[in-house]
């Protein structure tokens, strides 16, 4: 479905040429939101100026981003492999897992702060910002293997430990390396965050911050696109990797279909069983949350438990007020937070589409996807706001550009390791490209849409309240923005859970429809 590698790659370098060349006349004759988009020779010349003051900044931030990747990717994988050896913990877990992803940054951060100092808040948010993308890739991974390599193990008694060790590991690599590429982005994102609240003086957030108010568009847009520099040699160095271990392991058959695990949820489970799991799934993270809370002994003022934020919302002299506006911020939060994941979603199925059948388009388009990614919002959402406004258009503009990424990274992933005799097969009968991706791609890459399917839907939510935060002034976003003003730290802890709650709730949607899609199709597993 490719063609000629060498012809692809010189249209993408004339692609590339073309959109840089368009980009230098904008910037030079101001034709883009009156300036806010300076020319790339501009953007140089101010880097060039200020090449003295990066050095301590750019450290600090790779610093707390290889510390946060580290520790993040070493939990998520030990995470998904207990998950896969016991599917009850993943149920169990369930919450945990989406709580981390789905908590949002902006509103985690002066918690970090205060419990923690120096580097240790950038580094907690980088580490949370990485493990689920990569937990999510590995179960995936070590899921779907073929279940004829099992049945050799079984063959030689094998136990559950020998075919992870020889089956599942080695066969979770490339999904793996696919979950590092998303990865990889977020954790210098998860540093940059804390560094805007963070109070430290170093480091790209820090000094992106101190920039804001000088009206000086170039070094805001050299401070962004060096870290999109930082984020894209990570994901491009994982994503060589990634080419190289898929081209060395692509099936060369079509596997039977997915392997059932053992003592996974079926249809027989006892009633009683499964809705015990699913009570500890919902209780563990508040369980966690108040532990956690105990621990560090911070002041019950700042550090809402899990009663203390009851007691705010229906109990104090406040909480009528305190109700009226969350439930007012939620209803215009929710529906622009369904529409941005939706089209978050088309988007990144669009373009791993396109990647399959015109890939110099696909790759003169990631440059700008891993700008979206990897520039901080603070950068990018001036450009935004004067184009769009500041309604609904910037919102979603926001969202789809903080959604589409993980969700194209990981579908393009799932149409790679589709067994390239399948398209033999089709070929043989005079199948068309159309036919081939609606009849054997799509089809077998079905589990990995799910899974970024899974990907967009805390995110969708983050994406809509930072937007809501930086620029429409409406929304959970914005509440949270005010009550940090007013210290409001009550009003902070329940925009925080409530945005949770939603993330668990769009996320258990996305699981039924997937187990009942795959277990039309045999693909199953749990």
């Amino acid at each position: 479905m490719t063609g000629d590698p060498a012809a692809s790659w010189r249209r993408t370098a004339i692609n590339l040429t073309a959109l840089a060349a368009l980009w230098e006349v904008a910037g030079q004759y101001d034709l883009v939101a009156s300036g806010a988009l300076p020319a790339p020779s501009e953007i140089a010349v101010q880097f060039w100026a200020d090449r003295g003051d990066y050095g301590n900044h750019v450290e600090a931030t790779l610093i707390a981003a290889f510390a946060g990747f580290a520790i993040g990717n070493l939990i998520a994988i030990a995470a998904a492999v207990a998950f896969t050896l016991w599917p009850v913990s993943a149920r169990l877990a369930r919450g945990i897992n989406v709580a981390l992803f789905a908590l949002p940054p902006i509103a985690l951060v002066p918690i970090l702060v205060i419990a923690f100092q120096g580097m240790t808040p950038r580094i907690i948010l980088a580490a949370v910002a990485v493990y689920f993308p990569t937990m999510t890739a590995m179960v995936v991974g070590l899921r779907g293997i073929d279940p004829r390599a099992a049945d050799v193990v079984r063959t030689y008694a094998g136990s559950r430990w020998a075919l992870m060790r020889w089956v599942r590991l080695r066969s979770s690599l490339p999904a793996l390396l696919g979950g590092l590429r998303v990865a990889a982005p977020n954790a210098v994102l998860g540093a940059i965050l804390a560094e805007f609240g963070g109070g430290g003086r170093w480091g790209l957030g820090t000094y992106l911050l101190g920039s804001l108010g000088q009206a000086n568009p170039a070094r805001i847009w050299g401070i962004g696109l060096t870290a999109t520099a930082i984020a894209a040699l990570a994901y491009l160095a994982f994503a060589l990797i990634a080419s190289r271990v898929v081209g060395a392991t692509r099936a060369v058959t079509i596997a039977a279909g997915a392997m059932p695990d053992s003592g996974s949820a079926g249809g027989g489970e006892a009633p009683h069983r499964t809705f015990v799991i699913f009570a500890l799934a919902v209780l563990l993270p508040f369980a966690a949350w108040w532990a956690i809370l105990l621990a560090l002994g911070i002041s019950p003022i700042v550090a809402k438990t899990p009663p203390g934020l009851v007691d705010y919302l229906f109990f104090a002299s406040t909480a009528a007020s305190a109700q009226a506006r969350l439930l007012g911020a939620l209803a215009e939060t929710l529906p622009i937070t369904l529409v941005g994941m939706a089209a978050g979603l088309m988007v990144a199925f669009g373009l791993a589409i396109l990647g399959e059948i015109r890939p110099a388009i696909a790759r003169s388009l990631m440059p700008v996807a891993l700008v979206s990614q990897t520039m901080p919002l603070v950068a990018l959402t001036p450009l935004l706001v004067l184009l769009l406004g500041r309604g609904t258009a910037v919102t979603l503009a926001i969202t789809v550009s903080v959604t589409f990424f993980p969700a194209y990274v990981t579908m393009a992933q799932g149409l790679q390791l589709v067994p390239r005799a399948a398209f033999d097969l089709t070929r043989a009968y005079g199948a068309s490209w159309f036919q081939e991706l609606y009849m054997v791609a799509i089809p077998s890459a079905l589990p990995y849409v799910f899974a970024a399917t899974r990907l967009a839907v805390p995110r969708a939510l983050l994406g809509v309240m930072i937007a809501e935060w930086l620029a429409t002034g409406v929304g959970l976003g914005n509440l949270l923005n005010q009550s940090r003003g007013y210290l409001d730290y009550g009003m902070i802890w329940a925009v925080a859970v409530v945005s949770v709650i939603l993330s668990i709730l769009f996320y258990q949607a996305v699981t039924v429809v997937e187990r009942r899609v795959l277990a039309r199709s045999g693909m199953w597993d749990r």
